[in-house]
């Protein structure tokens, strides 16, 4: 039995009634305060002076400690199990905000009887209890976690069961296979005859082609959750900070005429149409005995070396050749693929070779595209992010939104891993000619690798890892 299979009572810690503040902790107008659980009905009346008559009514209550002392007013909401986030009875309170308030609030609720509850462990009870899927379950912390409109988008999409659904259509398709294969195992000398291994070839090759086309969203669906990393990389104090700040719209690097004055990465997402851009300024590549600008520069070349696009930065013809020549070199070093450079001459405003030709200049030094941009006066910036967005356009394509796209890593490797088997099936039964209760074997494993995608775990620590990464009270 799975770990989905199970009930969510025979779980470590499932019969617990689980309490955690919901918004984030500091000065606020409100907090809320949520509360699942077997007793958290009975911890409720028990600190609460007004009890609500039927679920998802709102009621004002003011809730006291162990010894009677009033702690605050609330807005206090019943939840009554399954139609409930976790599938349990539950309940939420709106308190006044800021950290005491909040706090004493939930220690009265412990002393009742609950526990805090661990991060994602509501989300985790929703799943266990079959309110969400696994896929649902990350998504709602995509969203959360959104930087961007277009992350955004994917995350409600995959919130709402769109990939989920698409998973579930393509592991019906490996059972339709095992049917067939089944049938012509079975009932070899029914009336029909038996199975034409044409028919069951066709089902197959559209399987595939439907995992691989599935397979080929996973970079795209990379870089709108985590935004599509542009990195400025050229030589000390040739403007790569300056715009930076000029491409976020605020400052956050250092700019100073001192060359090496930035040490380490930093990172911000733009969110660009139809792209989110993760732009990083990196300390300037150049050779130095300075021990930390060295490790800084190291920094430089792994983010250069994973970059969608190079923002190749130089303030002269030569700087933006020793720009070029920096990346490639540094690419080749970290055993990276080419990736397309923009070459941007920066401080166009200062006129320093207006003879330069840039067009012609991007196209001996290999570059995609060629601007003049000016942090200053804000000259070609627009331009810039318009061509990022371009570029990542021709080499990965417009981003799907509104399409089931694979977003993380577990996705990619479970669909790959369907994929894999389904291609050993078609050499065991096809090229090998083994029996088809043999071949069929790959069948099932490719149909666990969809199933597990969903929600078919059989391990806790798999559980573990993916609410690892949510916030407490979700």
């Amino acid at each position: 039995m799975s770990a989905l299979d199970a009930p969510a009572s025979a779980l470590p810690g499932a019969a617990d009634t689980i309490v955690a503040v919901a918004t984030p902790p500091g000065r606020g107008a409100l907090s809320i305060i949520r509360l699942s659980g077997g007793q958290s009905h009975e911890i409720g009346r028990a600190a609460l002076s007004r009890w609500p008559d039927r679920p998802r009514q709102a009621v004002l209550s003011e809730v006291r400690d162990e010894l009677g002392q009033i702690l605050d007013q609330v807005v206090v909401v019943r939840y009554d199990a399954p139609s409930s986030f976790t599938g349990e009875d539950a309940i939420e309170l709106s308190t006044h905000g800021g950290v005491v308030v909040p706090t004493t609030v939930v220690a009265a609720l412990i002393a009742r009887g609950a526990r805090m509850a661990t991060p994602g462990e509501f989300t985790r009870r929703a799943v266990l209890n079959g309110k969400l899927d696994i896929l649902q379950a990350e998504a709602t912390a995509d969203l959360i976690a959104a930087g961007s409109r277009a992350a955004q988008r994917v995350a409600l999409q995959q919130l709402d069961g769109g990939l989920s659904r698409r998973i579930t259509a393509l592991r019906e398709k490996v059972l339709e296979i095992e049917a067939l294969i089944a049938y012509d195992i079975d009932f070899p000398e029914e009336d029909d005859g038996p199975v034409a291994p044409a028919r069951t070839l066709a089902v197959l090759e559209a399987l595939e082609s439907a995992l691989r086309g599935l397979l080929a969203t996973a970079r795209g669906g990379e870089l709108v959750r985590e935004g599509a990393l542009a990195v400025l990389a050229g030589a000390p104090n040739v403007g790569k900070s300056s715009l930076f700040n000029a491409l976020i719209g605020r400052s956050r690097a250092i700019v100073t005429p001192i060359p090496g004055t930035t040490r380490d990465a930093i990172e911000a997402v733009i969110d660009a149409d139809p792209w989110p851009i993760r732009v990083v300024d990196t300390a300037g590549l150049r050779s130095t005995t300075d021990l930390v600008e060295r490790l800084g520069i190291e920094v430089s070349e792994s983010y250069v070396a994973r970059a969608a696009v190079v923002l190749c930065c130089g303030d002269d013809e030569a700087s933006l050749r020793a720009a070029t020549e920096s990346v490639r070199a540094a690419q080749r070093r970290r055993g990276a693929d080419e990736n397309p450079l923009i070459a941007i001459l920066t401080k166009c405003d200062l006129a320093r070779d207006s003879r330069i030709d840039l067009s012609a200049l991007g196209g001996e030094i290999g570059a995609t595209a060629a601007i003049a941009v000016s942090a200053e006066s804000g000259a070609g910036v627009q331009r810039l992010l318009m061509t990022i967005g371009e570029v990542l356009d021709n080499t990965v394509g417009l981003p799907e939104l509104d399409a089931p796209v694979l977003t993380q890593a577990r996705h990619q490797h479970a669909v790959a891993q369907a994929l894999a088997e389904l291609e050993a099936f078609r050499y065991a039964w096809r090229d090998e000619r083994l029996p088809a209760t043999i071949a069929a074997v790959h069948l099932h494993a490719a149909g666990d690798a969809l199933r597990d995608l969903i929600g078919g775990i059989d391990t806790e620590q798999v559980l573990d890892e993916v609410f690892r990464r949510f916030c407490v009270g979700k």
